[in-house]
């Protein structure tokens, strides 16, 4: 899914930076810039766009008076370099606030959000889980794509994680809370302090161990009930 987006700022360099984060995500597609409020309404009433990036204080009309014009709104990130207006952006119903100066981690958090509320959008007949298929790590200084389904298991070493695919191994600094909330919960499970697996690359299990690739990776008491409920329920007979 491609997201096509619009940034309005009036300042350049907050917009140079915006179209610099923007160039760095695949489902992200910027269409124009913007500079001023009046020129946005003007653009909207004849074209669609799936995401606005938007200044709150510009002169003449702020982000916030220019989202109370719109009939339909598309999603909105808010972006300003005031704590104050957060309250009078929710109210808005905007998707994510962000408080310059914001760095691209958490930029792509905000347009992740966004990725997943409008596919959840587009599949409403199915069961709710978001489609897609990816997430994006920090790993030796660059952004690394890393599909869902390439992923073995992940082991935690201290502050660090490393995601062992079929063909890699990614180091990132991330906590197993964060990459927890990241992976789709029908699909991965916590099997010990130090080890998350995928469900679908468990080659056996024996005893207090699980094996995927040649590697056993040990079960600890903790999650034991939790792990084998969920073999259960998935129809993996031991």
């Amino acid at each position: 899914m491609i997201i096509n987006c619009i940034a309005v700022d009036d300042e350049p360099l907050a917009l140079d930076i915006i179209k610099d984060y923007i160039s760095q995500v695949p489902f992200l597609k910027l269409k124009k810039t913007f500079s001023d409020g009046i020129s946005v309404i003007e653009y909207l009433a004849s074209n669609n766009v799936d995401l606005i990036f938007l200044d709150i204080e510009m002169g003449g009309i702020s982000g916030t008076q220019l989202l109370k014009t719109l009939q339909k709104k598309p999603k909105v990130i808010m972006t300003t370099a005031y704590r104050n207006y957060a309250v009078d952006a929710f109210d808005l119903d905007v998707t994510d606030y962000l408080l310059k100066p914001f760095s691209f981690e958490r930029f792509l958090k905000a347009v992740d959000k966004v990725y997943t509320l409008l596919s959840d959008m587009q599949r409403p007949s199915e069961s709710g889980i978001s489609e897609k298929e990816y997430f994006f790590v920090k790993s030796n200084y660059k952004m690394v794509k890393v599909n869902y389904d390439d992923i073995l298991y992940i082991e935690g070493l201290s502050e660090y994680i490393i995601i062992k695919t079929k063909t890699a191994n990614i180091i990132t600094l991330q906590s197993f809370k964060n990459i927890e909330q990241t992976l789709p919960e029908s699909a991965f499970v916590r099997i010990h302090k130090s080890y998350l697996v995928s469900l679908s690359k468990i080659d056996s299990i024996e005893g207090q161990y699980v094996k995927i690739a040649n590697k056993e990776l040990p079960i600890g008491n903790k999650y034991k009930d939790n792990f084998f409920k969920i073999i259960s329920l998935t129809g993996k007979k031991l």
